[in-house]
Formats: C-alpha cells, sequence, structure tokens
C-alpha cells in the first residue's frame, strides 16, 4: 500500500476551491447519496420535471396536435442533436437525436458497408459492449459480410484492404480504458476503412472533437453522462462529406425529404435528418433537451479536467486503503471518466457499498464499477465513498447471504 494522498479536510479544501462546484445544484440528487453511476443512469437536472410538466400538460394537454408545429416538436431531433454536436466537437447539422444505441449503430453499420461496397469485412473490439457485438453481428450476417474480432491493445492491426468499417467503443465500459480516437481513425483511414465510435461512456466528460480528428460516424446515448433520464433517446454523428452519399437502411417517414408529401417512393431528407426513421418520441426528447441546460455553459474540457482529478484521488485512495485490483489506466491520457475495480465478490462488495448510500454498479465477472460525473460529484464524495469501501471489505459485509442472488439489473 503506499502513503496516503489526503485527507478529508483536504479534500472539502479542493471542494471549496473548485470552479465547477456550483454545478452541483443543477441536480435533485437525494440527500446524502454518494451516486457513482452516473455512467450507467445519470441523475435528474434541475428543470426537467417543470419542462416534462409543461410538455404533458400544455403542450400537449391543452394545445394538442397543434405542439407539432406551436411547440416545435417536429424540430426536437434536429435541436437536441445541435446542442449536443458542442459536447462531441461537431458542426450543429451533424448531429440528430433518434432512436436507441442499438437502433442507431444498425443504421451506421449498414450505411458504412455501403459506402464501401467493394469491401466485405465488418471489424470490432471482442471485449466490446455485448449490445455492439451482437448488432455488428447481425449487419454481417444480413448483408453477407465476414465480422472480425479485434484486440482492443491494437485494433487496427485486424483492419486490412478488405475492411468496410472498424467499429469500436471510444471508451472500455468495462474497464474504462480510453483509446485515441484522433490516432486509431488516421491509421484507419490510411488502410481505406471508415471508423464508427460508440461514445455512450465519453459523451459529455471527455473531450472527443469529433470533426477535428476526422471521424467519420458516431453514436451515443443520452442517459449516462448527458442525464436524459432512464432509456431517452440516443444520438448519430455523420461528418459532413457523407452527408450527401450516405443511405441508411430504416427508411421510415420522418427520414423522407417532404415526410408530408406522403409520396409513395422514398426520397431522403438531407443530411442527418435521413438517420431519422418513425415519429420522435416527444416526451424522452423534452426530457433530454431541459437536461442539457446543466451543462450549458460548460466546457467538456473543464468537466475533463475535473473528471481526471476525482479519478485520480479515487485511484490513489485505493491504492493506500486497500489492496484491491484496479483495471483503469492510471495513465490520464487513456483513462475514461470511471474507475473499476476487480473482486471474486464483486457483486456483493457494490450491494454492500448501496446500503451504504455508495452507489456505483457490477459488471460480470468480478468487476466493481464507479463512474466519476464532474457537473455534481465532489472531493469529499471520493473521499467519503473510499472508506465505506474499506469498511465493506474489512467487515466483508460483501459476504451477507442476502448478495447471493442477483437482481435483473445489476
Amino acid at each position: 500500500m503506499s502513503s496516503t494522498p489526503l485527507d478529508r479536510d483536504t479534500a472539502a479544501g479542493l471542494d471549496a476551491a473548485d470552479p465547477l462546484g456550483h454545478l452541483r445544484a443543477r441536480f435533485a440528487l437525494p440527500g446524502e447519496l454518494i451516486y457513482l453511476d452516473g455512467n450507467s443512469l445519470g441523475p435528474l437536472p434541475v428543470g426537467v420535471a417543470d419542462r416534462m410538466r409543461d410538455t404533458i400538460e400544455r403542450e400537449w394537454g391543452q394545445d394538442l396536435i397543434k405542439s407539432w408545429n406551436s411547440a416545435g416538436w417536429i424540430d426536437l431531433p434536429l435541436r437536441t442533436g445541435a446542442r449536443i454536436a458542442r459536447l462531441v466537437g461537431a458542426a450543429e447539422d451533424e448531429v440528430v437525436v433518434t432512436d436507441s444505441t442499438s437502433v442507431n449503430l444498425f443504421k451506421l453499420l449498414v450505411a458504412a458497408a455501403r459506402l464501401r461496397p467493394g469491401r466485405r469485412v465488418v471489424v470490432t473490439e471482442s471485449t466490446t459492449f455485448p449490445t455492439d457485438g451482437y448488432i455488428a453481428a447481425a449487419v454481417a450476417e444480413i448483408l453477407g459480410l465476414e465480422l472480425r474480432w479485434c484486440d482492443r491493445a491494437d485494433p487496427v492491426a485486424a483492419v486490412g484492404d478488405d475492411t468496410a468499417v472498424l467499429a469500436l467503443n471510444h471508451v472500455d465500459y468495462r474497464g474504462g480504458h480510453l483509446l485515441d480516437l484522433e490516432a486509431v481513425t488516421r491509421r484507419a483511414h490510411e488502410r481505406g476503412a471508415l471508423v464508427l465510435w460508440d461514445l455512450c461512456h465519453s459523451a459529455g466528460v471527455v473531450p472527443v472533437d469529433l470533426d477535428e480528428s476526422g471521424a467519420d460516424l458516431a453514436v451515443g446515448c443520452g442517459y449516462k453522462y448527458l442525464n436524459g433520464g432512464p432509456g431517452a433517446p440516443a444520438f448519430c454523428f455523420v461528418a459532413k462529406r457523407l452527408h450527401d452519399e450516405l443511405r441508411q437502411p430504416l427508411t421510415g417517414w420522418m427520414g423522407h425529404a417532404e415526410p408530408f408529401a406522403m409520396a409513395r417512393d422514398y426520397t431522403p431528407a438531407a443530411g442527418t435528418t435521413r438517420l431519422q426513421a418513425g415519429t420522435p418520441p416527444v416526451l424522452s426528447l423534452a426530457a433530454l433537451d431541459a437536461a442539457l441546460d446543466a451543462v450549458e455553459g460548460v466546457e467538456v474540457a473543464d468537466l475533463r479536467r475535473k473528471s481526471l482529478r476525482l479519478t485520480g484521488t479515487f485511484l490513489d485512495l485505493v491504492r493506500a486503503y486497500t489492496d484491491l485490483e484496479v483495471l483503469t489506466p492510471a495513465d490520464d491520457r487513456r483513462r475514461g471518466s470511471q474507475v473499476s475495480l476487480r473482486h471474486p465478490r464483486a457483486y456483493g462488495v457494490v450491494q454492500a457499498l448501496i446500503a451504504r448510500g455508495v452507489v456505483g454498479d457490477f459488471r460480470e465477472p468480478d468487476v466493481a464499477r464507479f463512474g466519476f460525473a464532474p457537473a455534481y460529484l465532489r472531493y469529499i464524495d471520493v473521499w467519503d465513498a473510499v472508506q465505506q469501501l474499506v469498511a465493506v471489505l474489512q467487515g466483508e459485509e460483501y459476504a451477507d447471504p442476502a448478495y447471493s442472488s442477483r437482481s435483473p439489473v445489476t
């Protein structure tokens, strides 16, 4: 074990001097709970409930169908996408909010394969988030392509002149390892492949700079660090240079150039509008749009700076007070906004911490995972969380028989 990196008074001093400390008031956090699960579901931002009430009671309840025009419901996918674009380094017209991450992965993987018709291979990492792998396998089967698995340590090594698209998670969901988006994209382009990035664990906390990095395509969810609520719709990014030639497979009416012309034949809308399919889920979109107010006017670089300090402090404290194996890289350049620890009874560890008011989550087979959302977390939260972790380990609270069976959601 290393020497103790800081004490609680020092942590409180860091909070007092934190230039982002005022952002915590933008969230409706319950009581004294230490919430380290924003990488699974962000907390409720202040203002979302009022926005939902107005959308339901006035826009829907009073104005009814007029609200598609008067309240701008029809434009919510593009308006909300434009707000997210700022957080991922894209132009406003390169991002649209629509469908789920899984559906968007399907659309963009098919579109990418169509953009490289002479290439018959889709490459993705063997440790990818399950939905990414399942969707990639389905696309390969439907289109008669080969699915090739790559090693996350060097994903481009599996990319050849037969590869249409390389699909990767920017931040590994299990261990928190961060890939160099620009370098990977550049190397894949040198081999003629497109790259599709999953930004679910980086959008809103890690600078992405899609345009500056030369990225082609990306997806991301709205309910993690963007705090859009359970099941919030996801977003798609398509680089402007690909807009005119992109052909997505789910040619629903909202992706039509003139949806209310009710034409028999499909004509794709311009730009990212063509990535829409069915009618927008207005209530969910309104919640996500309102949630983005929580980081309005905040630079992602500033969030990243605090995130690295929070995770770095947590890592230092864990190493000082426990013997747990750390899966997450210590190198700032390779770490997302989470820390993952390994324990043979990790599920019990997480449940015991939740009982003590510290919320993280568990990932198979033996990973206790903690997300650090810099907009609302404090340094004293980090200190207190580790002290509770130490108590759980020393008292072997993870062995409680109550934790022998797992809940449906872990």
